[in-house]
C-alpha cells in the first residue's frame, strides 16, 4: 500500500491550506526527510517534509485548497507498481490530523509518538528521529547524533534548540544571514546563484525568486543585481494565500466592529535620548532596541492601567484579560503577519528587543511557529520607517484596539516667541467603540504618551 501524504494542520485554527507548490516531480523520486511540497495557509507559508522515500505521485494539482487532512500525495515505496491511474483517496482523509494533530514550522506531517520512556534507539536500528529540518541541519554541520537527543519540541521532535545545547561546538559567530524568501534561497541553491551578491526587490530587501532567475540569466554573476519591479502593469494577480485571508479578515473586523482611529502627537526628545544610549550600552550583546520596543513596552504598562483596552468583545459579553499579550505586525512580501510576544508587562525593555528582533528573523525567514503567531490581546504596527505620519490601523479581531507608530519628525515649540527644536512622532490608535468609548480610548493613548514622553519609566 502506498503512503498517503496528507495537507498538514498547522494550529487549532487553521480550516483549509493551498498546495502552492510542489517540491516534487509527478512520478519523481523522494528521500524520507526531504520536502515534498509548500503550504500557504491564511498566516504561514512553509515547506513539508515526506515521512517516506519511494515515487510520488501528486493527487492534487499546485494551487489547489483542501481541508486539514485531505490527501494530496501518494509515496510508492521500491518495488510497489506505480499505477497510471490513481486511486480516489479522498475519503480516507487522517482524522487524526483533521481534528487532533498540528504541526509547527519546520515540521512534516505528524508521527505516533510512543510511550516508551527508554533511551532513544539509534537511528541505524530503522527508525527515523523526529526533528524539525533546521535541527537536521545543524546536526549535520556539528556532527551530532540526533537519536542521542530527547527532543522538547511537539510529540518528542527534536528542536534547533535541543542540538545547539547538546552539542559543545559554537555555531560560527561570522555567518551573515541572507533576507530571501524559502522559494528564492532553494532556486538559488539549484541554480548555483549566491544570494549575497543580489539585491533585493521585495519588501525591505528581500530577495524573491524574480531576483534569483534574473541573476541566473547573468553573464555576470558576480555583479549585484538591478532589482525586479515584480509584476507589471496590465498583469492579473491571484487573490490567494495569505493576501486572501487578509483581505477577507481585514473586510470582516470593518464589517464587524465600530472602529474609530484617533492621533496624538508625543514628544520624543527624552525617548531618542534614551534610545540611543541604550543602543551603545547594549552593543556588545548584539541588542539594538527600536522605537517600536519602547512603544510596545509604554503600551504594556498602559493596558494594566486600562483593561478595556486588553479585552475581546462579543455580543454578549466584554472579556477583560488577564495577561498581556502584544503582536507585532511584521511585513512580509507575501502580506503582513503578525507574531506574538508574550506577557510582555513582565519583560524588562532588553528582553522585549530581544524577543521582537527574534521574532521578526523568524517571520521573514519563514520560521515562526503557530504558538508564536496566536494568543495577542492588542497589536502594535509600525509605518514610521516608511515616512509616514499618520494612518489608520484596521484591528486585529477579536482584540478591540490596535496602535500605529509613526515617524520621528523634527517639530518646533514655542517658549513665549523663542523658537524651541523638538523631535515629536504621532500615534495612531484604532479602538472597537462597541468596547470602549471615545474618552477612556484617549486616556489610554495619552498614558501611553506619558510614558514615552518620561521614558525612565520603562526600565523600572
Amino acid at each position: 500500500m502506498p503512503t498517503q501524504v496528507y495537507m498538514a494542520k498547522l494550529g487549532m485554527t487553521m480550516t483549509e491550506g493551498t498546495v502552492a507548490e510542489w517540491l516534487v516531480t509527478d512520478g519523481g523520486s523522494i528521500e524520507a526527510g526531504q520536502p515534498i511540497y509548500r503550504v500557504e495557509t491564511e498566516k504561514i507559508d512553509m515547506e513539508i517534509e515526506s515521512e517516506d522515500t519511494g515515487t510520488v505521485r501528486h493527487v492534487v494539482p499546485a494551487d489547489t485548497t483542501l481541508e486539514p487532512g485531505d490527501v494530496v500525495a501518494l509515496i510508492y515505496k521500491e518495488g510497489e507498481e506505480v499505477p497510471d491511474t490513481l486511486p480516489d483517496v479522498q475519503d480516507s482523509k487522517s482524522e487524526e490530523i483533521a481534528e487532533n494533530e498540528e504541526v509547527t514550522i519546520g515540521e512534516s506531517a505528524p508521527q505516533q509518538v510512543s510511550n516508551d520512556t527508554s533511551e532513544p534507539k539509534a537511528q541505524s536500528e530503522g527508525k527515523r528521529v523526529p526533528a524539525t529540518p533546521a535541527a537536521r541541519k545543524l546536526a549535520e554541520k556539528l556532527g551530532v547524533d540526533l537519536s542521542l537527543i530527547t527532543g522538547s519540541g511537539p510529540r518528542g521532535r527534536v528542536t534547533e534548540a535541543d542540538v545547539q545545547s547538546a552539542s559543545t561546538v559554537e555555531t560560527p559567530k561570522t555567518t551573515t544571514r541572507v533576507n530571501a524568501s524559502p522559494v528564492a534561497k532553494r532556486l538559488a541553491s539549484e541554480l548555483g546563484v549566491d544570494l549575497s551578491l543580489l539585491q533585493g526587490s521585495g519588501a525591505r530587501g528581500r530577495i524573491t525568486k524574480e531576483d534569483v532567475e534574473a541573476a541566473a540569466n547573468t553573464t555576470t554573476p558576480s555583479v549585484k543585481q538591478a532589482p525586479q519591479s515584480g509584476p507589471q502593469a496590465g498583469e492579473t494577480v491571484p487573490v490567494k494565500g495569505m493576501r486572501k485571508v487578509i483581505a477577507q479578515r481585514m473586510y470582516a473586523s470593518l464589517q464587524e466592529s465600530a472602529q474609530l482611529t484617533m492621533d496624538m502627537e508625543v514628544t520624543m526628545d527624552n525617548a531618542v535620548q534614551l534610545r540611543n544610549q541604550l543602543v551603545e550600552e547594549w552593543a556588545p550583546e548584539g541588542i539594538k532596541p527600536s522605537y517600536t520596543d519602547l512603544v510596545m513596552a509604554a503600551t504594556a504598562k498602559a493596558l494594566l492601567e486600562h483593561p478595556f483596552a486588553n479585552a475581546t468583545f462579543s455580543e454578549k459579553e466584554i472579556q477583560l484579560l488577564t495577561e498581556v499579550h502584544i503582536g507585532m505586525a511584521v511585513a512580509l512580501e507575501e502580506g503582513l503577519v503578525v507574531p506574538v510576544i508574550r506577557n510582555v508587562d513582565q519583560l524588562a525593555l532588553k528582553d522585549i528587543a530581544k524577543e521582537s528582533a527574534r521574532l521578526a528573523s523568524a517571520a521573514r525567514e519563514g520560521k515562526l511557529g503557530m504558538d508564536e503567531m496566536t494568543g495577542g490581546t492588542f497589536t502594535v504596527t509600525a509605518l514610521g520607517m516608511f515616512g509616514v505620519d499618520s494612518f489608520t490601523p484596521i484591528i486585529n479581531s477579536p482584540e478591540v484596539g490596535i496602535l500605529g507608530v509613526n515617524r520621528i519628525r523634527d517639530n518646533t515649540k514655542w517658549d513665549g516667541d523663542r523658537p524651541i527644536k523638538q523631535q515629536t512622532m504621532t500615534l495612531s490608535l484604532t479602538w472597537d467603540h462597541r468596547a470602549l468609548d471615545g474618552a477612556p480610548a484617549a486616556q489610554f493613548l495619552g498614558t501611553i504618551k506619558n510614558y514615552l514622553e518620561a521614558p525612565y519609566r520603562l526600565l523600572i
